[in-house]
């Protein structure tokens, strides 16, 4: 089977792959990937992905998140972010999470990737990387879905957020705000 031989040659153990990824190295990509499961050269991790398992001394270790997340959507635009990270802002949130929300410009809704939940939103614009001013900004934009008290957390973030770069905190804002999030940051601002 030189085919099902060549579309092994390209596979690359803890990558990602779209099955449309993997038609343009085989000739009949539905057979080939059933043998692979067999196999155990490809698994399953969500629909239409399939990641080439790479082992470790302690077992097979998972995708990482944004390597399922790109593949996932096709697109590098996102940004990952951990509700988890709302706790380094200061503000007396103390909560765990165990679903990241991945802003991007393709998908909306909760999907199950290789047994994790992510939380997917649509933007308009995504930011490159994640700073202290967004995260403010994306905690009041979420504000009501935190477990701990909004009369708590609010005058507290509002008291951080006079404390932050005005001009920084401003185009977070603008770039990433919700309307929520410019109503309540106004009087700061």
């Amino acid at each position: 089977m030189p085919a099902l031989a060549d579309l092994k040659k390209h596979l690359r153990p803890g990558q990602v792959y779209r099955r449309k990824d993997l038609a343009r190295w085989s000739n009949a990509v539905d057979r080939h990937v059933r043998q692979l499961l067999d196999e155990g050269r490809l698994e399953k991790v969500g629909a239409g992905l399939y990641m080439a398992p790479r082992k470790t001394r302690f077992g097979l270790a998972p995708a990482s998140p944004e390597k399922l997340v790109a593949s996932f959507l096709g697109d590098d635009r996102f940004l990952m972010v951990s509700p988890n990270a709302y706790n380094s802002l200061g503000l007396g949130t103390t909560q765990l999470y165990n679903e990241p929300v991945v802003y991007n410009r393709k998908r909306h809704g909760r999907f199950t990737l290789d047994g994790r939940c992510f939380d997917f939103r649509m933007r308009t614009s995504v930011p490159a990387a994640l700073t202290e001013e967004l995260l403010l900004v994306d905690l009041l934009h979420n504000l009501e879905n935190l477990p701990e008290g909004k009369a708590d957390v609010l005058p507290r973030a509002l008291a951080r957020a006079r404390e932050m770069d005005p001009k920084r905190l401003a185009k977070a804002v603008k770039d990433f705000g919700s309307a929520r999030a410019r109503r309540l940051l106004e009087p700061v601002l």
